[in-house]
């Protein structure tokens, strides 16, 4: 068995759901190359009672056809082809009844969403196979997987038919954190130090498969031109494929995610629909919350509900990276981010993007601040106070009665903070305290990549955290 860089929670959850004295019915689900399939052939060392996976863009024939194969590769008997799902899983049971595999029977069937053809018969022959037997038994650990996040929330999790309430488990499968990409980077031997896993980080975020995809030979330059500017690119179309293999009709989310991703702080609802042209309905609730399951975009309300209706923000790293510096691009230079290292234009995107970072990462925050153990409330906030306005894109809220009012700044070196600079975080303060009327206490904390200059401006803050600190 290869080694299951981070996962501890999904491992241990794995192992309690094994112990069980009842049939399980698990679903995990993730982004595309999110590493779901890797995580559960690991961790069950590919010891299945059966194991089978869905086909993209193949017709019910292809997928029974497949379904066939697997069925005879852990069948001693031969089963003939069948014409409809009902059949196949009488197949399933009966192989299942025939195995003569001790304790856990476990099935796992992967990339489930595509088996679901139009027309297929197969949710309804799914539903009876667990109904009328699986969960009457004790020693069936069914697993399903996929990729199309929406349709394994909306047509297992939220069933309202014969599924409903069926899902025993579930398990949303994240991102690496940048501490489990630093575990990853020196089981792969690359020599990156915290600065290069975070500038990674901000382009590709946490999935697995992007970080395989990187040559230790080489350095963040080159591999970023490698994988987006050359015209070979592996990962240059990838923003397409994403979309694709999570939506049937993607067109609709990605024309959102367009929009949404021309405004930092978020868009409300109203201007979504101004923007995008779509029309205020139910489609558009179901869009939105589509995007927010699988991690695409947040939701958040402004701190004190100074304005009651959601902000919508994008937040996906490689979408971010995309929309800013491959969709529409014109360049033919396959160097381009060696060449643009350090301009205007990628310092303010790299800003951006480690704020996304620390967003991310509250809970190595938290504990930095040592407040772990505390109840916390985290929020952004835009206001105005007479005239005056500010921004924070990030405020701990804590029930101690103090709140830390996060300035992130993304630098190269220790970061300074200069007499305009101290003059704006006063404001800040000032004006948040102002135009939301709060009765707290008010700390001002710096989050940045290599800590905060000890000149005499920095004794006016109470608290800092390093991109250090984020790997914990």
């Amino acid at each position: 068995m290869k080694t299951i860089i981070g996962r501890k929670w999904e491992q241990d959850l794995l192992n309690q759901y094994l112990e069980s004295d009842k049939s399980e019915f698990v679903a995990v689900y993730g982004r595309r190359r999110i590493g779901k399939t890797f995580l559960i052939r690991e961790f069950f060392d590919n010891k299945f009672a059966f194991y089978f996976s869905g086909v993209e863009n193949s017709d019910r024939q292809v997928q029974l056809e497949n379904f066939n194969i697997a069925i005879n590769r852990y069948s001693k008997t031969y089963f003939p082809p069948v014409k409809n799902w009902s059949r196949a899983f009488e197949q399933l049971r009966d192989v299942l009844e025939q195995s003569k595999t001790k304790g856990r029977k476990v099935i796992f069937i992967d990339e489930l969403p595509w088996l679901d053809t139009p027309a297929s018969g197969f949710i309804p022959a799914f539903e009876y196979f667990w109904n009328t037997w699986a969960s009457a038994r004790h020693d069936i650990f069914l697993i399903v997987c996929g990729s199309a996040t929406s349709w394994i929330i909306n047509k297992l999790i939220k069933n309202r038919g014969g599924l409903h309430n069926r899902v025993t488990h579930q398990i949303a499968l994240k991102p690496f954190s940048l501490g489990e990409c630093e575990e990853y980077a020196g089981i792969k031997k690359f020599e990156l130090d915290k600065k290069n896993i975070l500038d990674y980080y901000m382009i590709i975020g946490g999935v697995p498969y992007y970080w395989e995809q990187l040559d230790k030979s080489l350095g963040l330059a080159s591999n970023i031109d490698n994988l987006f500017f050359r015209k070979d690119g592996v990962l240059r179309s990838e923003f397409d494929k994403i979309y694709n293999s999570l939506f049937k009709h993607s067109e609709n989310h990605i024309r959102i995610i367009n929009f949404i991703g021309k405004k930092r702080m978020g868009l409300t609802r109203d201007e979504i629909v101004l923007g995008t042209g779509l029309a205020n309905g139910g489609s558009l609730t179901r869009l939105l919350e589509e995007l927010e399951q699988c991690g695409f975009i947040r939701s958040y309300r402004n701190y004190g509900k100074m304005m009651k209706e959601k902000l919508y923000q994008l937040v996906d790293y490689f979408s971010l990276f995309h929309l800013n510096f491959i969709q529409n691009s014109k360049t033919i230079d396959e160097s381009y981010w060696t060449h643009m290292l350090n301009t205007p234009t990628i310092n303010s995107w790299r800003g951006y993007a480690f704020e996304q970072v620390c967003l991310d990462h509250v809970p190595q925050i938290r504990r930095k601040l040592g407040i772990s153990g505390v109840l916390t409330y985290t929020m952004s906030w835009r206001g105005k106070s007479e005239g005056e306005s500010a921004q924070v894109d990030l405020l701990i809220e804590r029930k101690d009665r103090i709140i830390n009012l996060c300035e992130i700044k993304y630098a190269d070196s220790e970061y300074v903070i200069t007499k305009t600079m101290d003059e704006n975080l006063r404001h800040k303060r000032s004006t948040f305290i102002a135009g939301t009327k709060i009765r707290k206490t008010i700390h001002t904390t710096m989050l940045t990549t290599y800590g905060v200059k000890h000149n005499a401006y920095w004794n006016n803050i109470q608290s800092e955290v390093t991109m250090a600190d984020l790997f914990l």
